[in-house]
């Protein structure tokens, strides 16, 4: 057996690119995958985290399961609760900027999360501490995972999820394991691994409690299915998801999906049935869901412009969706999200049929830049 702390933890482990979920998954799984996420290229091995291991590693957690989280009283020093006080604050603060600030900050996160690691492996600490630490890692492993997925570093983004999975697991929370879940499955669709998606969905879904965490997976799953062309189950989806939003519960909302609202359900909605041919009632609801977004959510109003741009297209109405997808370009370069304009450049084919349509060249220029 390998000495865990002898064998170098940034050479990848598991198979496929991920730890795999265990009856006893500790902390070296989750120092692991962070560590591996975040070390410089030039020192890193990269290795993509396959299709068939994310479904894996989803099957495992659904499948329930693993240790209860336990005191650790062989830490070297004691973690007080001022300090994790602190660390919920900070860490609240920094996963809360708008998206144009928040791209500031990424090594502030990165430390953070360190930091949480560190007194998770070394420190001493009861029970409910000790789920606070890990609570505290799934968020901000979270948040790291997705200023890397706009980036682009899709490698990272998918180890810092899983290595969020670990901790999520930890706690005894499956709203929060499913987070990580549904984070992981929406790049794989991203991606147009959309088999892996929709399995990686199908798993969170056997145990995610929150009706707003439903919702949420219920409508990410309907846009995998939808790219798919399956019909019948993308609108069952889309009616689960629509079923879930805004019911009542008797649990607090979950933070990582505070944020779903109808603006969501209506876009994402639109965007299913484009994908379905329906263009016309694809471009009603995608209209709608814009002017219910509030105007914090830059990203997703650049995502959401996009869309838009492409129903326009879709629609015979090339003017439209020029200014749509210029305003979206421009609005993805402001705020450091590489991965929105990355959709926006995805347009620009369809958009060569129509050179002498007003707006058609400035934006063609204007992406070119």
């Amino acid at each position: 057996m390998v000495d865990s702390v002898l064998w170098p933890y940034w050479l990848p482990a598991g198979v496929g690119g991920v730890v795999p979920l265990g009856p006893f998954s500790t902390v070296i799984d989750l120092r692991e995958e962070l560590n591996t996420a975040m070390e410089p290229l030039q020192r890193r091995t990269v290795l993509a985290i396959s299709g068939a291991a994310l479904t894996t590693l989803a099957a495992t957690w659904a499948a329930g399961g693993g240790t209860m989280l336990a005191a650790r009283q062989e830490g070297e020093k004691l973690v007080g609760q001022d300090t994790v006080t602190l660390l919920e604050k900070t860490s609240r603060e920094l996963n809360t900027l708008p998206t144009e600030q928040r791209q500031h900050v990424p090594a502030l996160l990165d430390a953070h999360l360190e930091t949480v690691t560190n007194l998770i492996a070394h420190g001493r600490y009861d029970r409910p501490t000790g789920k606070r630490l890990h609570v505290l890692a799934a968020s901000l492993a979270q948040t790291a995972a997705w200023h890397r997925f706009d980036q682009g570093h899709h490698t990272a983004a998918g180890k810092l999820w899983a290595a969020g999975l670990h901790s999520a697991r930890a706690t005894d929370d499956p709203d929060l394991g499913a987070a990580m879940l549904g984070d992981l499955a929406y790049q794989a669709a991203w991606r147009k691994d959309h088999t892996t998606a929709a399995g990686i969905l199908q798993q969170a879904l056997t145990r995610a409690q929150h009706p707003a965490a439903r919702s949420l997976l219920n409508l990410r799953l309907a846009r995998t299915l939808a790219a798919q062309g399956d019909k019948r189950p993308a609108l069952r989806a889309l009616a689960a998801a629509e079923h879930h939003l805004g019911a009542s519960s008797t649990q607090p909302l979950p933070t990582w999906c505070a944020w779903m609202s109808e603006a969501d359900l209506a876009v994402d909605s639109g965007q299913a049935l484009l994908d379905l041919k329906d263009a016309r009632r694809a471009h009603q609801l995608i209209g709608e869901g814009q002017t219910l977004l509030p105007p914090a959510r830059a990203k997703t109003r650049g995502v959401f412009l996009t869309y838009e741009a492409a129903s326009y297209l879709r629609l015979g109405e090339p003017e439209r969706a020029a200014e749509a997808a210029r305003e979206a370009l421009q609005l993805s370069r402001r705020i450091g999200a590489p991965r929105c304009e990355q959709l926006v450049q995805g347009l620009l084919p369809q958009f060569e049929p129509h050179l002498t349509a007003a707006g058609v060249p400035e934006f063609l220029a204007l992406a070119a830049a």
